[in-house]
């Protein structure tokens, strides 16, 4: 059940990102919000896993890590971001978001039975499909239903997803081969920073020079980026990378929660009845993690 715990905590401070760009300067853009938060978190998460490596006592037992894995984790973190906004873009904040998250725990399991050709387990696709379900009432799709669809838009959301799926799979496969957390995640992030900071030069970042925008980009790296993902990392070890991503679907439930809480924002009765459902879906998910556990104790 800790594993579990770890990956919804994870998923909340994930939750808090929308909350955090609201309370920051109107002139941020979510392109700069997006690559200051992964330069910055990436660079944090990198400076945290050389400092955990340097005191290890057992530091001559730390595993090569693979080059390949860690660029290829770290290129898809990257990718994550304009893939994502190039969905939102053209479909809407409420259709993108919904393809976006709703075809990431399915690509994820996809991609990890054809990497491990292991079938994610029946509890796993009862609550994946209750998850993706109270996503699209969560996020108003039955409200967008009526708008037109744009096929690059489906592809940005789409890329999004699949970037997110390789990402969770490059970081699962760095802590089976016996990686720390700190160590899997803060080398692909730090991968990620080295690979984004370039593209910090053609965005405007004046906002960076108020206290709001310093503020954001503080709370967005060391909570949403180094805390969330090494709690991330901690629940991927003990946990399948298509049940941690179904998991993480708790996102948008904190995010309509806390717009509603601290943003005075309004859910109407499909979105409450989407958000019970991905609630029962991501406790149909942690009952089997629960009961696997107690067996193996």
């Amino acid at each position: 059940m800790r594993p579990v715990l770890l990956v919804v905590a994870a998923a909340v401070c994930f939750g808090t990102t929308g909350t955090a760009q609201a309370y920051g300067p109107d002139a941020a853009s979510t392109t700069a919000v997006g690559l200051t938060r992964i330069v910055a978190g990436g660079s944090l998460l990198a400076a945290v896993a050389w400092l955990a490596a340097r005191r290890s006592p057992v530091r001559a037992a730390v595993p090569r890590l693979s080059p390949g894995v860690v660029l290829l984790g770290g290129a898809a973190v990257l990718a994550y971001q304009p893939t994502f906004f190039a969905g939102v873009r053209s479909n809407g904040v409420a259709v993108g978001t919904v393809m976006a998250l709703g075809a990431a725990p399915a690509l994820t399991g996809l991609l990890e039975w054809l990497v491990t050709r292991r079938l994610p387990s029946r509890p796993w696709f009862v609550a994946t499909g209750c998850a993706v379900i109270g996503v699209g009432l969560l996020g108003g799709l039955l409200d967008e239903a009526d708008a037109s669809i744009s096929l690059p838009g489906i592809a940005g959301s789409l890329g999004a997803a699949l970037s997110y799926a390789i990402y969770a799979l490059a970081a699962k496969r760095l802590l089976d081969e016996g990686a720390s957390a700190t160590t899997a995640i803060g080398s692909i992030f730090g991968v990620a920073a080295v690979l984004g900071a370039p593209f910090l030069l053609l965005v405007d970042l004046s906002w960076l020079g108020s206290v709001s925008g310093l503020a954001m980009v503080a709370w967005l790296a060391a909570a949403t980026v180094a805390l969330a993902y090494v709690l991330f990392a901690i629940g991927l070890r003990s946990l399948k990378a298509s049940t941690v991503s179904t998991l993480t679907l708790v996102e948008p439930m904190t995010a309509c929660l806390l717009g509603i809480v601290l943003l005075d924002e309004r859910l109407s009765a499909p979105g409450w009845v989407g958000l019970g459902i991905l609630l029962c879906g991501v406790v149909l998910l942690a009952v089997p993690s629960r009961r696997a556990a107690v067996v193996a104790v």
